[in-house]
């Protein structure tokens, strides 16, 4: 068998410390897991079930990236994220057992069109072109659970240009780490590979041609992104 067109290479991100690559195999993220970002979305922070979306696994793009600016948007916006990385095969799994499923952890963009996704929710219309655009997940190196353990609380951070524009901590979740694995397993069978972004504090916002974006989570290492 031969392919009829030489095949896409498999979307990767580093590991931390290593010249090892965590091969990419699905993109999850949650809706809304910070109480004030609900707010400022102008909807109500009740801890109902957590909700899904999904990126393409080649949306991701490295530590150091320069970015096109992408198509079809006039007002692209900034989410900082904490990632969950995936490193054993589950469904349904049990919150206690969850962290046993996590193979590290990285600091993510989830990157917005946020007027077409305006616009789908005003329309009742599914996510699809407002989140998962070409170069939409950014990520810094994966640190492995060895290295830095789970995380329960930690400093988050964005800054654009040097100026902060998105602050909290993971304490501030409305679902942890291992409610979010737990949760995401009773719809979809994780997968070695398979990464989550799981949802932004306050402070999203506009960003332009030039813009130059450091994210940050405590203990891992830093995600420098420009805008092209």
């Amino acid at each position: 068998m031969s392919y009829v067109f030489t095949a896409q290479e498999t979307p990767s991100v580093a590991v931390a410390g290593t010249t090892d690559v965590f091969p990419v195999h699905r993109i999850y993220c949650v809706g809304q897991n910070y109480a004030n970002h609900v707010r400022e979305m102008g909807a109500n922070p009740e801890r109902d079930a957590p909700f899904f979306f999904s990126k393409p696994a080649d949306a991701v793009c490295p530590e150091g990236t320069r970015l096109p600016f992408p198509l079809a948007t006039e007002n692209l916006h900034h989410e900082i994220e904490l990632v969950i990385a995936i490193g054993k095969k589950g469904t349904n799994i049990l919150t206690g057992d969850a962290l046993d499923y996590v193979f590290g952890y990285a600091v993510g963009l989830d990157l917005t069109r946020r007027d077409l996704q305006s616009e789908a929710k005003k329309k009742g219309r599914p996510w699809a072109t407002a989140k998962g655009f070409d170069n939409s997940a950014p990520c810094s190196a994966v640190h492995s659970v060895c290295e830095v353990g789970h995380f329960e609380r930690g400093k988050i951070t964005l800054s654009v240009n040097g100026e902060l524009r998105q602050q909290g901590d993971i304490s501030d979740m409305i679902w942890s780490v291992a409610e979010v694995v737990s949760s995401l397993s009773g719809f979809f069978e994780l997968c070695p590979g398979d990464l989550i972004y799981t949802g932004t504090p306050a402070g999203v916002g506009p960003l332009k041609k030039g813009d130059k974006l450091e994210g940050e989570v405590e203990n891992l290492a830093k995600l420098n992104i420009t805008i092209g």
